[in-house]
């Protein structure tokens, strides 16, 4: 149930009927949030009502005007808690969360699933048997992508995530060639840390294995950025894949990267050990759009989410001197550690820089 409907949560049939009787009367004279329900729901056609005689209106079947919030109250909770049921660790399942997503807990039963619900509209189906409602809410909150949206305070923003969703059942459909660009950019990944591992055995690397997916995620942000008009990204990250986004997305040379790792870029004994992970680097690259975008990786200190401040003050500075102010020429992008998300860095405290207006850069993707 949306923001729009909680005001069904504590509502009885009785008090329901009697709002309905009078909105049939005149429309105008109900609120307008239950104005906007009854034209919705449309009420006075639907097959459950009970007969009524001549010259009177048809009252409300008491029972279905319960499972029909029952319905949205079982909406509500996928959309709200959707993401503790998901499909996310492909090693075992999920730890089990109660309450459940199960009908019961929502007064319905698996005898509901071939009724109709006028619900259905909520999620975008138009009136439709429970079982397509809940197909449509597993698919689109109890797969492989967890969505935690509903703290969220701006109503604009909550309905165009779950509109944006529940139309595409959150998986995204790719054209054929953009499959074949995430392949590509799996690919380079995979070879670069296999090519690392194999030519220096021995050698301290923290390796982007198992997370090779970042480099097709990063390369999408360039070049969706680029083309909704971002000239520069500056980006902050950790040790671990550092070496591969600086390959793959800032294209640094691999002769370069190579040397670094067989000491052969400096002589002193300083750049020994993991010291090629600290550095930053900076290129201009071409979009497959034909767009020119500059990209930053900020040097990195061992302090984990140290560089976040860092990259958030760049970004703000560049984007008053270099760009007039205009937020939207320039892209921070962060990569967080997990740990470093829940306990370890300073990820919330830089959040909070956001809404300072010294501070702000118009958004980072994280």
């Amino acid at each position: 149930m949306s923001d729009q409907l909680t005001f069904l949560s504590n509502a009885n049939p009785a008090y329901i009927d009697n709002l309905y009787q009078q909105y049939l009367s005149d429309p105008d004279s109900v609120p307008l949030e239950w104005k906007r329900f009854f034209e919705g729901f449309e009420f006075g056609q639907i097959q459950y009502q009970e007969p009524a005689s001549e010259g009177e209106a048809a009252p409300l079947a008491a029972g279905m005007a319960t499972k029909e919030i029952h319905v949205l109250n079982l909406i509500n909770d996928y959309r709200t808690r959707g993401h503790y049921f998901t499909k996310t660790n492909p090693v075992r399942e999920r730890r089990k969360y109660a309450p459940t997503l199960d009908l019961e807990n929502f007064g319905l039963s698996e005898k509901d699933l071939d009724t109709v619900f006028q619900a259905g509209s909520e999620v975008g189906l138009g009136p439709a048997p429970l079982r397509e409602i809940v197909a449509l809410l597993k698919e689109t909150y109890c797969q492989s992508i967890g969505a935690e949206y509903k703290y969220v305070r701006i109503p604009e923003m909550v309905n165009w995530l779950q509109t944006r969703m529940e139309s595409s059942r959150n998986r995204p459909q790719f054209p054929l060639e953009k499959k074949r660009n995430i392949l590509q950019k799996l690919n380079e990944a995979v070879i670069f840390e296999k090519f690392l591992g194999t030519k220096f055995v021995g050698q301290k690397r923290f390796s982007l294995e198992g997370a090779e997916s970042l480099i097709p995620a990063l390369d999408a942000v360039v070049q969706k950025g680029a083309e909704l008009g971002i000239k520069e990204f500056v980006m902050g990250m950790a040790h671990r894949g550092r070496l591969n986004v600086l390959a793959n997305i800032l294209k640094k040379e691999y002769d370069e990267i190579f040397s670094e790792f067989e000491g052969k870029e400096f002589e002193s004994s300083v750049f020994e050990g993991d010291v090629k992970y600290h550095l930053g680097f900076s290129s201009d690259i071409t979009t497959q759009s034909g767009k020119e975008v500059h990209l930053s990786l900020m040097p990195n200190p061992s302090h984990l989410e140290a560089v976040d401040p860092v990259v958030e003050g760049a970004a703000r500075a560049k984007i008053d001197r270099k760009y007039n102010s205009n937020f939207n020429e320039l892209a921070p992008i962060l990569i967080h550690g997990d740990a470093a998300i829940a306990a370890q860095g300073i990820v919330y405290e830089v959040i909070q820089m956001s809404l300072l207006e010294g501070y702000k850069t118009g958004g980072t993707v994280h």
